[in-house]
């Protein structure tokens, strides 16, 4: 009697050299901004300049990242704003409130 396994064949299918390629440039680039990021943290003073370019640079990661991965680059612009408008609208009200918050202290601080 012959033995019949019930086990399903397994299919490897080649590698997609294109889509790998793609995740190297993906990779490539990320670690451009990130080198870019040590620079400025390792070179700069502390202030005001080396945090903007801090955020800077972190939203810049972050919307590549959203892009590629959550693959919203593909998608139409009017999607594509309705996210990223609200960022950049609270980024810039946290940075207004921040500039007005240091801006009071010096007055306090003065008095």
């Amino acid at each position: 009697m012959a033995h019949h396994s019930h086990e399903p064949e397994v299919i490897v299918a080649p590698p997609n050299k294109e889509k790998i390629m793609h995740l190297w440039k993906v990779a490539g680039i990320l670690l451009v901004i990130t080198i870019f990021e040590f620079i400025v943290a390792f070179t700069m003073h502390h202030g005001s300049m080396k945090t903007f370019i801090f955020v800077v640079m972190t939203i810049v990661k972050a919307t590549y990242i959203v892009g590629e991965f959550m693959h919203l680059r593909h998608e139409v612009k009017v999607l594509i704003w309705a996210i990223l408008f609200p960022v950049i609208f609270i980024s810039w009200m946290i940075g207004a409130l921040v500039f007005e918050g240091m801006k009071m202290s010096d007055i306090n601080f003065l008095r």
